[in-house]
C-alpha cells in the first residue's frame, strides 16, 4: 500500500489489457478498425508513462514557471484538438478557440484554485494541473460539439441566433447528463479515487460536486465565448441549397 492506494505491480496491471486484447481481436475479425484501436493503446500506453514521468518532475521542482508552461502547453493543444469537428480552415477559427479557453477555462480554474481551495502556494502543481486538465478537456470537448453544430445549423439556412442557440445545447449535452447521472449511475474517477485512497465519502463527495460545478461551466463559457466569436464567420457558411448554383451542374447533355 502506498499512501492508502494499492499499489499495483506491472504483472498485475497486464491482467486488465486481457479483456480489451478480446475486443481488438473481434474488431479485427469483424471491422477493419482493429488496427486503429490498436494504434490507440499504444499511444494512450506511451502518453500515460510519459506523463508519469513528466508530472514526477514537475511535481518535485514546484516551480510557478513550469508550471505556467504545461496550463499554457495544455491550452494550445486543447484549442487545436477541439476544431477537429470544424470544416473551416483550423487555422481561421484557431485564435477564437485558444481565446475561448483561455477566458472560460483560465477564469473557471482560477476561481477553484484560489477562491474555493485557496491553495498555498497558489502555482501547488499536485492540484492545479489536474484540475486544469479536467477544465480544459471540459472547455475542449465543448466547443468541438459547438463549432460542429452551429456549422450544421448554419448550412440548414438557420440564422445566426437560432444556430448559436441550438450549438450550445448541444456542447451541454454530455456534461448534462452526467449530472443527472453521478451518483447514480456513476462515481466519477475523482472521488473513486479518493474513496480508494482513504478519504471520507462525505469529503470524497464535496470534491466531487465541486468538479462537476467547474467542468460545467468551463463548458458552457467556453462554447458561449466561441460561438459568440464565430459571428463573424457565419458568411463563410453557406446554407446546403447554395453550395451548388443551377449553373455549376455543368452545360446540358
Amino acid at each position: 500500500m502506498t499512501d492508502g492506494v494499492a499499489e499495483i505491480s506491472l504483472a498485475a496491471l497486464a491482467l486488465a489489457f486481457l479483456p480489451a486484447a478480446v475486443v481488438i481481436a473481434v474488431l479485427y475479425r469483424w471491422s477493419t478498425v482493429g488496427r486503429e484501436t490498436l494504434y490507440a493503446f499504444g499511444r494512450m500506453l506511451l502518453q500515460l508513462t510519459v506523463i508519469g514521468y513528466v508530472l514526477v518532475y514537475i511535481f518535485d521542482a514546484s516551480h510557478p514557471g513550469i508550471v505556467l508552461a504545461v496550463l499554457a502547453f495544455m491550452m494550445l493543444v486543447a484549442s487545436w484538438i477541439a476544431l477537429r469537428t470544424s470544416n473551416l480552415p483550423r487555422a481561421q477559427l484557431y485564435p477564437r478557440a485558444l481565446a475561448a479557453i483561455l477566458v472560460g477555462g483560465g477564469s473557471v480554474l482560477l476561481l477553484v484554485t484560489q477562491g474555493v481551495l485557496s491553495l498555498e502556494p497558489a502555482f501547488e502543481p499536485r492540484y492545479v494541473i489536474p484540475l486544469a486538465g479536467m477544465i480544459f478537456a471540459s472547455s475542449m470537448n465543448s466547443i468541438s460539439l459547438a463549432a460542429e453544430r452551429f456549422e450544421a445549423e448554419a448550412r440548414r439556412g438557420g440564422d445566426y441566433q437560432a444556430a448559436r442557440g441550438t450549438a450550445l445545447r448541444a456542447s451541454l449535452i454530455p456534461i448534462t447528463n452526467s449530472l443527472f447521472a453521478v451518483g447514480l449511475v456513476s462515481l466519477p474517477g475523482m472521488m473513486t479515487g479518493q474513496i480508494l485512497s482513504g478519504v471520507s465519502p462525505l469529503v470524497a463527495a464535496r470534491y466531487q460536486i465541486m468538479v462537476m460545478c467547474m467542468m460545467f461551466a468551463s463548458a458552457g463559457l467556453s462554447a458561449s465565448l466561441f460561438l459568440l466569436l464565430m459571428k463573424s464567420r457565419l458568411g463563410l457558411l453557406k446554407p446546403a441549397a447554395e453550395e451548388q448554383r443551377p449553373g455549376d451542374a455543368g452545360p446540358p447533355a
